[in-house]
């Protein structure tokens, strides 16, 4: 048996017009199947549907395709970034040339394993309450509402991992696992894009998904160099927003807030954003991070002369391991968001309202959105936390009597910390616990949409 290709062309020659093409990848930049992806584009179908979690960016990834006019349909998790500026994609959406389905990143993943091993359809917390249930079959059990999702196949899967044999056994190293298992499975024909095919066979003990998931395996021909990630203009850690001629809290003193916050002992998942600076003010205090690509047991951030790029946390930054770390793939990791083994999520925000509902991954300025992992990481038995600026750019609350954009979960916001304070959900409403130095309770609460009790910081 020899599943070697001579070339990535040669792998994906016979993909026809009007197929769905699963493209692994994570963020903008990191897993993704370059080779692969710019030899479909050179190859020209058209009509393609493609399933992924994020498109990326640049001539070499996902998004290729879309600026090449060769997709008519996306199932993805992120089809916009709030912040970024209109890609292809959310043109083409806008304009009706593109048919989008939004799907959460566990889901997703979970729909494609199950689509790969025979299960019809399953039953999941995850979206309850918001758009994406809508007009989806709901069912309770055990007295908690659940949606039926349906499993998904799809033609071909384009992934990538570090090593093959001629069997199609692949390895990974670092968090290169993430989608790859999951496409694999719900793939009719899998393609893996590798950096090595090694003569005779992997060891098994190192195999990460079997030669029988995989139909094809080619040597990376593209070589993409790794940018290191920089912060956009005003969103570096130490920047500081000025309400009332003041400066309010950095992101990285709001990042040490919320770290001090969570007990020692504890599992904590850091979504995008200002969340992913807490790993630098965890060191010694006995937790283990989380991250929704793959890893379990990362701390602090990586410098420019010292990161590995197989090593990522949940926004593309690169960070180091702590003792104890392990590596799995994405189905493993919402297993443990969504079974109650994590402990804290932290994430960003757009509102939390009086009901301590949460909307993170659309706004009105962006056609589509970018749920990513959030509704699967607010579905769990965990506790929420969410860090965001007191006020948007506009001077707008965030923390508002009614979310007006759409909801990414339901009465699951446990605490916030925004650059004025913290503020404790106590079943009713929220409790100021702290309070921004140079700042009063009443100056916060006049920044505030919604009612706070401030009685615990009088």
């Amino acid at each position: 048996m020899n599943k070697v290709y001579e070339s990535p062309a040669a792998a994906v020659a016979d993909v026809p017009d009007g197929s769905s093409v699963s493209i692994a990848g994570f963020g903008m930049t990191h897993s993704f199947p370059t080779s692969l992806t710019v030899a479909l584009r050179e190859q020209g179908a058209r009509r393609l549907c493609i399933v992924a979690n994020s498109l990326g960016t640049g001539e070499y990834r996902s998004n290729t395709l879309i600026e090449n006019r060769q997709v008519n349909r996306l199932i993805v998790s992120f089809s916009a970034r709030a912040g970024e500026a209109r890609s292809a994609a959310e043109q083409q959406i806008a304009a009706g040339e593109i048919e989008v389905e939004l799907v959460p990143q566990g889901t997703l993943v979970e729909r494609l394993r199950a689509g790969g091993a025979g299960i019809g359809a399953f039953y999941t917390r995850t979206g309850v309450g918001t758009a994406i249930a809508e007009g989806k079959e709901t069912r309770t059990i055990d007295g908690v509402e659940h949606v039926l999702e349906y499993g998904l196949k799809v033609d071909y899967a384009l992934i990538r991992a570090a090593r093959a044999d001629r069997f199609g056994n692949l390895s990974f190293t670092g968090v290169g696992r993430n989608f790859m298992p999951s496409f694999a499975k719900g793939a009719k024909i899998t393609v893996a894009e590798v950096d090595e095919i090694v003569d005779g066979e992997l060891d098994p003990e190192a195999i990460g998904v079997p030669g029988i998931f995989v139909d094809r395996v080619v040597i990376r021909t593209v070589d993409v160099p790794h940018d290191f990630p920089t912060p956009r203009a005003g969103r570096g850690a130490d920047s500081a927003r000025t309400y009332n001629g003041k400066p309010a809290m950095t992101r990285n003193k709001m990042a040490e807030v919320a770290a001090g916050l969570v007990p020692p002992g504890s599992y904590m998942n850091l979504g995008l954003g200002i969340p992913t600076l807490i790993s630098n003010y965890i060191e010694g205090r006995d937790i283990v991070l989380h991250s929704e690509n793959g890893v379990l047991g990362y701390g602090g951030m990586a410098t420019k002369d010292d990161y590995d790029p197989e090593l990522y946390n949940a926004g593309g930054q690169y960070v180091h391991l702590t003792p104890g770390a392990s590596f799995f793939e994405s189905v493993t990791s919402f297993e443990m968001v969504r079974g109650g083994h994590v402990d804290f999520v932290a994430l960003g925000g757009f509102q939390v309202d009086g009901k301590a509902n949460l909307a993170n991954w659309s706004t009105p300025d962006m056609i589509g959105g970018g749920i990513g992992g959030a509704m699967d990481l607010v579905a769990g038995d965990t506790t929420v936390m969410v860090l965001m600026t007191h006020l948007d750019s506009k001077g707008k609350p965030k923390l508002v009597k009614e979310c007006d954009f759409p909801l990414t979960g339901l009465a699951c916001v446990n605490i916030v910390v925004t650059d004025l304070g913290v503020f404790r959900w106590d079943g009713s409403r929220f409790r100021m616990e702290y309070v921004a130095p140079g700042f009063t309770p009443d100056e916060v609460a006049a920044l505030t949409e919604l009612d706070l009790d401030l009685s615990a910081v009088r």
